[in-house]
């Protein structure tokens, strides 16, 4: 064990080291290629999620065993070269975000709170032993990209760009301790729905599946960080879903069945409360079961400010919920994220019974209300500090 002088030497070091790695990553510092040969823009009717990618990318190294953070790199979009003995890929210390930008009708381009974004790779990052950043700094970096590829950034508010942060181990190390060596990068691409969208219907609703069995997190896991090891294991049981006539998994947990979220998205209930209010409820934090989402917490602030119906986070069972239905007390349910923003939801199958919600036949007065008001913000219609351009 280390004396007290050592151990207050020791201390006084890490916090010296931590405070210079994040100063050392500096936006004025950056380094810019640009790509030769600019690729050909895909229509807005071709745009599928996920599938286009633009010119250029964000590159941010860090060594710890080599001054911190190293000269951030803006780089014609490609293929990164790295050792397949990598941390990140036999662990799984690994982070992202999900952002979009948007186009206003003026030609500015909006990020929607991307500070909250920021915050959250944060701490996932300080939960994964990944380096510390600043994040002022990173964003800087995040708009001089998105200046760079502004034409990626489409010509219409029917899409958007998403904007994906990644943050990766590259210590080529076989072995589970924290990295010295890291990449923080972010590549983009313009995007449509996330589901598809059929007819003139503003969105499209969901019918969810909910097994008790398919656990997504839990207490004292890390299902409150965006970690990519949280999404790995719910490919299969998307499968399952797909396969039983559902587009998304309802996430159950405990003995209880609190309904935790849906899929990927952060969870709704509108109904009346058997106090017979009207009441918006969602799965609180403190569990560590919930992402904290940015369109969840705009979502909540949105509808405390309205103040025209109750607005609660708690958690709510399964056979809480089917004492509801079964009572007409289901008013609306939705999911909501970066991804779809609201999606609505008609149906849930539980236990072999398909639970009927009555969001679409009851006209998803809120869903839209909630949609609207939000794409109008993004969008820049409504200014609102939320709104972010990137040319500020």
């Amino acid at each position: 064990m280390l004396p007290c002088r050592s151990i207050k030497g020791h201390c006084l070091n890490l916090l010296w080291r931590q405070k210079a790695c994040i100063s050392s990553l500096q936006s004025k510092n950056v380094v810019i290629r640009k790509s030769e040969k600019l690729k050909n823009k895909p229509r807005l009717e071709e745009l599928v999620f996920g599938k286009f990618f633009s010119d250029h990318m964000l590159v941010c190294d860090y060594d710890d065993n080599d001054g911190g953070w190293k000269a951030p790199q803006i780089l014609p979009f490609g293929d990164f070269h790295l050792s397949p003995a990598i941390t990140s890929l036999h662990y799984a210390i690994q982070c992202f975000e999900g952002m979009k930008a948007y186009r206003t009708s003026e030609n500015d381009i909006r990020l929607f709170r991307p500070d909250k974004n920021v915050q959250r790779m944060q701490r996932t990052a300080d939960k994964l032993t990944l380096p510390a950043f600043d994040g002022e700094e990173f964003l800087k970096l995040l708009k001089q990209l998105l200046q760079i590829d502004s034409e990626w950034v489409p010509h219409s508010q029917e899409a958007s760009l998403y904007v994906r942060p990644t943050f990766i181990s590259t210590d080529p190390v076989i072995g589970v301790k924290h990295p010295s060596k890291a990449r923080l990068f972010v590549i983009t691409g313009p995007v449509g729905p996330y589901y598809e969208q059929k007819g003139t219907e503003l969105f499209n609703s969901v019918k969810l599946l909910a097994d008790p069995k398919f656990v997504r997190a839990w207490e004292g896991g890390i299902g409150a960080y965006k970690a990519g090891g949280n999404y790995a294991p719910t490919i299969q049981i998307q499968r399952e879903a797909l396969k039983r006539g559902c587009q998304q998994v309802l996430w159950l947990y405990g003995e209880d069945r609190q309904m935790t979220e849906a899929g990927t998205m952060n969870f709704f209930i509108y109904w009346i409360n058997s106090d017979g209010e009207k009441e918006l409820i969602t799965a609180p934090l403190d569990s560590g079961l919930i992402l904290p989402g940015v369109t969840r917490q705009s979502v909540l602030d949105m509808t405390r400010e309205w103040d025209e119906f109750k607005v609660t986070e708690r958690m709510v069972t399964m056979p809480e919920f089917m004492e509801a239905a079964n009572s007409d007390r289901i008013i609306e349910v939705f999911g909501c994220g970066t991804a779809c923003m609201i999606a609505p939801i008609h149906s849930i199958l539980y236990e072999g019974q398909d639970i009927d919600v009555p969001t679409m036949t009851s006209g998803a007065k809120l869903s839209k209300k909630l949609f609207e008001n939000l794409s109008a913000i993004q969008t820049g219609k409504v200014e609102h500090p939320w709104s972010v351009s990137i040319y500020n």
